[in-house]
């Protein structure tokens, strides 16, 4: 089915039984479908997190630091599906910024951030090993995040077909790499993969910088083909 449309130009989210969306080629329609939620364990870890920061925004954050982070959020909006920029609520960037830090059993950031930019980070390059069940990931060790309460969490996917080229998850939490100050890690560092794989399969990574002050930087995803 071919649509040329005057009123769509973009399209992004599920109406009635349609949902839109849009890769390189372009945007599309396509039915929608109900998934189904089997309630894992590491999906009730990440709920059990926001609910978790929802309490502690009410009864452990005070009024000025509630305050401090409502300004971060006005002064640092985010990109949606679409490709717009949009602000959302300060609680949202609280959690925002102190999930993936509670995956890695990290510290949590309650003092908002005061530099209104999102962090940047670089991945130089991307591997996997069937023998060793490891995926590498080298850096630029001077990033921000290779510091003192900084992170680098890595989620990957289950393994695919070399024929998949897009993949929007789901992902599960591999590993996170604690950043030191004295002793910074050095590049390329390995985590065990979350999901048994086999060489020439494909897998896909979500990475995300979590800065010292807390900002955590727009994803980045990898693709590679795994080695023997």
């Amino acid at each position: 089915m071919l649509i040329q449309s005057p009123l769509l130009t973009k399209a992004s989210g599920a109406l009635a039984g349609m949902v839109g969306s849009h890769n390189k080629g372009g945007m599309y329609l396509r039915g929608r479908a109900t998934p189904t939620n089997p309630g894992t364990s590491f999906q009730q870890d990440v709920r059990n997190f926001i609910n978790q920061l929802a309490t502690a925004w009410s009864n452990t954050l005070t009024q000025a630091q509630r305050d401090a982070w409502d300004v971060y959020a006005a002064n640092q909006p985010l990109t949606n599906r679409l490709g717009e920029s949009r602000n959302i609520p300060g609680l949202a960037h609280y959690t925002r910024a102190n999930v993936p830090r509670l995956q890695a059993a990290a510290t949590r950031i309650d003092t908002a951030p005061t530099t209104f930019t999102l962090p940047s980070f670089t991945i130089t390059a991307v591997s996997a090993s069937e023998a060793t069940q490891n995926i590498s990931i080298s850096f630029n060790v001077a990033d921000v995040w290779n510091a003192d309460l900084g992170w680098l969490p890595i989620l990957a996917s289950r393994p695919q077909s070399v024929g998949i080229i897009y993949f929007k998850g789901p992902y599960r939490f591999a590993d996170a790499l604690e950043g030191d100050t004295a002793i910074p890690l050095t590049s390329p560092q390995t985590v065990a993969a979350p999901f048994a794989f086999v060489e020439d399969q494909k897998l896909f990574l979500s990475i995300r910088a979590s800065n010292p002050d807390g900002r955590l930087a727009t994803e980045q995803r990898f693709s590679l083909i795994a080695a023997a």
